[in-house]
């Protein structure tokens, strides 16, 4: 079965991510619970269908953050769900504590992962091929009940066709029969080509049509193994899937997952598939990169679509030909995905999108264009040598308030030193004393404060709350919850540019600074500072 892509509205396709849970799989990739909320709200913004949150009830952090989406995370678009599994082997469903945790998680939508492979259920499972669908129909069955959405992840699907078509089949009718409104395909090991996915995928609806659900609905989940995930899934589209499940940036496990936002955009860009909005669309190298930032994994330069590189051209051949045509070398037009050509390094700080940021912060600068242009200028100055703006909203909006004239200050810094020293004991000591004159506009005195800490950046921050706070105590209400550290320039070792990124909260505000510096003491000196600024300044002091 083909479908036509062109007239595939969005209602009948399924945008899938999978970034806040297979994706934090993937190794070095840590995401608190405050930052799976920052990436999902980036999800919701760039228009994907579906959320999937993690996994409530066995990993403690997606249960808090189901608790905390409840009431802290407003989608417009996407629809939020949870990930489990169907219920243990000889364990009925209504005792099964790891299915009460997915209802409890509040979420509409519940994706399970299910045995399709018989050599796991036998293997892995160590149960029996009847019992193995027993505990998907019954699951399914007692979900749907409940008023949930339920989707099922047959995974090892591609494998398990393979080895015993006709059991992985059974598996997909147990769970349709039960109600699960999607079926995914899972190449979970990842070894699949684009040919067998589209070959498996025609001899499936064949032997579902000829045991009566030729209505049964299917999606696929890919891994990149083989470097055919976002292909595979493409292969998948083109055979009748209609729900594709994928991870921004092809962060996950191994290799990592489809990237979502390479597949997304050769479905609407390359087969007329309309997806999301073109508003959202446009804003999609920005959401990769914030999220990217967000993650602490720097989006790839060479990535298709949004990386930096994508639409970069050197002088010579290139150059003489894009002053013809920007399109004799270039795809598509960048800037429907909202990336820009570029004949130098640069990054893609431009007037248009200071002024539409300008707007986003409540500035209305379109009338200013010499104001437009120097900050343009000064962004992508200070992005050259490290900065980033797009994850720290905050420093940008500082930095503007200073191009206006309209800067904050509540202290003046006369000089800040931290310093560590093993003890004779063998304990590392740190102390910091930050000088100041503190008052703002009311009376202007001179403090000194000297704190120590578990090192030396944590000693500089209790000694720069110690100076502000007897001149702000509401200094006292702000808390740092994330701390990020990259080194930007590796090849010149201990002597590289460091950035740090500071996540912020306080008095109803959650926000995020940067500071670049030859060291990580004196980048998160500016962050930090930065920050404390900005949550006065915010807060209305």
């Amino acid at each position: 079965m083909t479908i036509s892509p062109a007239t595939t509205p969005i209602q009948a396709f399924h945008l899938y991510d999978t970034t806040l849970r297979d994706g934090s799989q993937q190794e070095g990739l840590t995401l608190s619970v405050t930052d799976k909320l920052a990436v999902a709200r980036h999800l919701d913004e760039l228009g994907v269908t579906y959320i999937e949150g993690g996994w409530p009830g066995a990993v403690p952090r997606d249960t808090e953050f189901f608790a905390r989406a409840a009431g802290e995370l407003e989608l417009r678009t996407a629809r939020l769900a949870a990930f489990g599994a169907t219920r243990k082997a000889g364990v009925a469903v209504g005792e099964d504590r790891q299915v009460a945790a997915l209802v409890d998680s509040g979420a509409p939508t519940i994706t399970l992962v299910a045995k399709s492979d018989l050599r796991h259920v036998t293997g892995a499972l160590r149960t029996t091929a009847e019992e193995n669908l027993a505990m998907v129909r019954d699951t399914v069955e007692h979900l749907v009940g409940l008023g949930r959405e339920v989707f099922v992840d047959a995974e090892h699907f591609f494998d398990g066709f393979l080895h015993d078509p006709e059991y992985t089949t059974s598996v997909l009718l147990a769970a349709h029969e039960a109600g699960a409104a999607v079926m995914v395909l899972c190449d979970t090991n990842g070894g699949m080509l684009p040919h067998q996915v589209t070959e498996i995928i025609e001899e499936l609806r064949e032997r579902l049509a000829a045991a009566g659900a030729h209505d049964a609905r299917l999606g696929v989940h890919t891994h990149n193994d083989t470097g055919c995930a976002v292909a595979n899934a493409i292969s998948a589209v083109r055979a009748g899937i209609t729900h594709v499940q994928g991870c921004i940036n092809g962060y996950g496990e191994r290799t990592g997952n489809a990237d979502l936002v390479t597949l997304m955009a050769d479905l609407q860009l390359k087969m007329g598939m309309d997806l999301v909005p073109a508003e959202n669309f446009a804003e999609t190298t920005r959401i990769a990169h914030a999220i990217g930032e967000i993650v602490n994994m720097l989006v790839n330069a060479r990535a298709p679509y949004v990386g930096t590189s994508a639409f970069a051209h050197k002088a010579g051949l290139h150059a003489s030909a894009i002053k013809v045509d920007p399109d004799l070398y270039q795809h598509t037009d960048p800037r429907t995905i909202g990336n820009d050509m570029r004949m130098i390094i640069s990054d893609m700080a431009g007037r248009a999108s200071i002024e539409l940021k300008g707007r986003e912060l409540g500035f209305d600068l379109a009338d200013r264009p010499e104001l437009l242009s120097r900050l343009a200028t000064t962004v992508k100055q200070r992005e050259s040598v490290g900065y980033s703006y797009e994850a720290a909203d905050a420093s940008f909006e500082l930095l503007l308030l200073d191009e206006l004239g309209r800067a904050p200050s509540y202290s003046t810094v006369e000089s800040w030193r931290a310093t560590s020293q093993l003890g004779r004991d063998g304990t590392l000591e740190s102390e910091a004393t930050v000088k100041l004159v503190g008052g703002g506009e009311g009376p202007r005195r001179r403090e000194v404060a000297i704190a120590e800490g578990n090192g030396p950046v944590n000693a500089l921050d209790l000694a720069l709350r110690a100076a502000l706070r007897e001149h702000h105590p509401e200094i006292d209400d702000f808390e740092l919850r994330d701390f990020k550290v990259r080194i930007l320039d590796a090849q010149h070792g201990t002597d590289a540019t460091t950035r740090v990124l500071v996540r912020t909260s306080g008095r109803g505000l959650e926000f995020q600074t940067v500071g670049v510096g030859p060291n990580v003491i004196e980048a998160s000196w500016e962050a930090i500072y930065d920050a404390y600024t900005y949550g006065l300044y915010k807060s209305g002091v």
